[in-house]
């Protein structure tokens, strides 16, 4: 008997634990010394409400899946009906092939082939890293199309800093932009936080903020990267997620629809592009023909814990 989510690949190194799956070559699994710095799911299940998923070749949603390139108008499948959006891309139930499985990490490749809605070949690659400072995750894809290709990506992790609900955790968000969407949670216009409920800037708790967000303008070290806190003030754990330069946007949900019980964990979700992305062009790459400079990219994320 084959579980929901195939084969599985469990990595370890410098306390941590990780559990990836060959459905969506998705994380199902991370710990630190036995704590889970994820709500996961388990092994005999599927993940519920996208948990752990990579989010490619597009992340969150595209309004009613029609969008134009190059001159060509094209429809994807509606993968959201209730909203009438195609979401989160075309790989998240896909069997991922493993390339290589080592005790700290561990490599899958998936071809996503030309299809009705996005007619480019492209080669997709995900390597799993675990070291004493966390989890690292690289996401690459390969236009191997004689046309140039629309393209982003984005991973869809819940972060846990103990028992829930979210509303004690604070969180520390380093976002000045945040997107105002309507009933179907797609973008029409933006504010700066600054003197509203979702400035997370300065640690403080959740309390009873409900979040669905897309949040950009992010601060950043002098590495370009920015990092969201979440964590538990009574313990002093939770999770740290990180994201490179390529990743200008984070997608935030407190878990609330769809949940029972609801808040028990808090998404950041990496994005390389906002929300509808393939129809604004915000942020969308562009992959050059196969061959060409620029027919490939590879961004990257991670996690580790706080203590």
């Amino acid at each position: 008997m084959t579980v929901p989510s195939g084969d599985q690949f469990e990595i370890a190194a410098g306390g941590y634990r990780a559990v990836v799956t060959e459905c969506g070559a998705t994380l199902r699994v991370l710990e630190q010394d036995g704590r889970p710095l994820l709500h996961g799911f388990g092994e005999r299940e599927m993940s519920a409400a996208a948990r752990g998923q990579l989010l490619m070749p597009w992340p969150n949603r595209i309004r009613d899946g029609r969008y134009t390139f190059d001159g060509r108008d094209l429809q994807l499948g509606l993968t959201e009906p209730a909203r009438q959006n195609a979401s989160h891309g075309l790989v998240r139930w896909a069997a991922w092939t493993p390339e290589e499985h080592a005790v700290s990490s561990v490599s899958l490749s998936y071809r996503l082939m030309a299809q009705s809605g996005y007619p480019w070949t492209v080669d997709l690659h995900v390597l799993y890293d675990l070291s004493a400072d966390g989890l690292t995750v690289t996401q690459t894809a390969t236009n191997l199309a004689d046309r140039a290709a629309p393209y982003a990506s984005g991973a869809h992790p819940y972060l846990t800093a103990g028992s829930g609900p979210v509303d004690d955790w604070e969180l520390t968000l380093p976002a000045s932009l945040r997107l105002l969407s309507d009933e179907r949670m797609l973008p029409v216009a933006e504010e700066d936080v600054a003197g509203t409920p979702y400035d997370f800037r300065v640690a403080r708790p959740l309390r009873d903020t409900r979040l669905d967000d897309a949040f950009g303008d992010l601060e950043r070290d002098a590495a370009g990267v920015a990092t969201t806190w979440v964590r538990d003030p009574a313990t002093g754990r939770g999770a740290a997620l990180w994201v490179d330069r390529h990743h200008p946007w984070l997608m935030v949900f407190s878990a609330d629809d769809g949940w029972d019980p609801p808040r028990q964990a808090l998404a950041v979700e990496p994005m390389t592009a906002p929300p509808d992305a393939f129809r604004s062009g915000r942020d969308l790459v562009t992959l050059a023909p196969a061959g060409q400079p620029g027919d490939e990219i590879s961004v990257s994320w991670g996690i580790r814990a706080l203590e």
